[in-house]
């Protein structure tokens, strides 16, 4: 089927009849607008135009290159039937936390000490990167949780969304409950073995309105496997230096970090439970999320367009060019004869 793109192009097409009712500027005044055109032809328009006498060969020529021209500009497109295009993929929601306790700087990249918050973001940036087909949505939380971006194919907001991201913007405590919570609400109504929660915490739930094992009830009724991470140089019972803004008081040891629960919620939701220790670690968990089964669905569809406006537009061309030879093809005649 051809369509053409932007039809209203075509309100163009009587231009050449309004050309000829504009008065025509006395020869004195220099401050005219004035353009070249064929003396013969603009008496045939003319004529045309005025019903006296018939259209000539070469203002039939004319109004075909000119109509050509538009029906170009017109953006003329062979539109094909709709492909369905069958995508593998999966619907991921990150749940990062962001509490004070995050700017604590207990893990090593590149021969220096980093906070975890630092080291999360360099390795998740290159997961993310690496997730063509998945649509991916973003949580942060602290004592409270909100959602960044919601699910979608653009990696790049959320790769960006996730580089911005400040330590204690949500609050110095840790709703993990909320967080999982509200990432299950906008998984719930995703096809069904598709929906994963990547759920990133280094400290227990001591705020928000939802019990960590609640929102894990949740999740398994709403079809959602949860990865939890627990994150953290001092998971082994170690305390680790603050470089929190908030002070001291923000950032918590690594007693404070509740694995079991952690590990119940991947449980009960049919995922898995992590302990990233150091960076290598972290990355092998990625690693693993990465050969997660993708399940197969639907939800794409490609309608094939071929552009057809270079034939108008030739046609056009090579009429003008005709046009434009004929008055001195014709005076080279004359030459002759005489």
């Amino acid at each position: 089927m051809i369509t053409l793109a932007w039809p209203l192009v075509l309100l163009a097409l009587p231009l050449p009849l309004l050309a000829t009712w504009l008065p025509r500027a006395p020869d004195e005044q220099g401050a005219a607008l004035r353009f070249h055109l064929d003396p013969n032809l603009a008496a045939e328009v003319a004529r045309g135009t005025r019903g006296t006498g018939s259209l000539s060969p070469r203002l039939i020529l004319a109004l075909v290159a000119w109509v050509l021209l538009v029906l170009a500009a017109a953006r003329p497109e062979w539109v094909s039937d709709p492909v369905r295009l069958p995508v593998s993929g999966r619907d991921l929601m990150i749940a990062l936390d962001i509490s004070g306790s995050m700017e604590v700087a207990d893990y090593e990249l590149n021969n220096r000490m980093v906070s975890r918050i630092a080291l999360v973001k360099a390795v998740a940036e290159r997961f993310i990167a690496r997730r063509e087909q998945d649509r991916l949505g973003l949580i942060l939380f602290g004592s409270r949780a909100y959602l960044m971006t919601p699910l979608t194919f653009d990696r790049t907001t959320v790769g960006t969304m996730l580089s911005e991201a400040v330590v204690g913007l949500a609050g110095r405590e840790t709703a993990v409950g909320d967080a999982l919570a509200l990432a299950v609400k906008h998984l719930r109504d995703q096809p069904e073995d598709n929906r994963v929660v990547i759920l990133m915490t280094d400290g227990a739930n001591n705020a928000g309105h939802i019990e960590p094992l609640a929102a894990a009830q949740l999740a398994v009724q709403a079809g959602v496997r949860v990865y939890t991470i627990g994150i953290g140089g001092g998971l082994g019972g170690g305390m680790a230096q603050s470089r929190s803004p908030f002070g001291a008081g923000a950032a918590r040891a690594g007693s404070d970090f509740d694995p079991a629960t952690l590990e119940r919620i991947a449980e009960m939701t049919g995922g898995r439970f992590f302990s990233a220790h150091a960076r290598e670690q972290l990355e092998e968990i990625y690693a693993e999320l990465d050969r997660l089964e993708p399940s197969e669905r639907d939800e794409r569809s490609l309608t094939p367009r071929r552009s057809l406006y270079m034939w108008p537009a030739a046609g056009a061309l090579l009429l003008s060019f005709g046009l434009a030879a004929a008055p001195l093809l014709s005076a080279g005649a004359r030459r002759r004869v005489a």
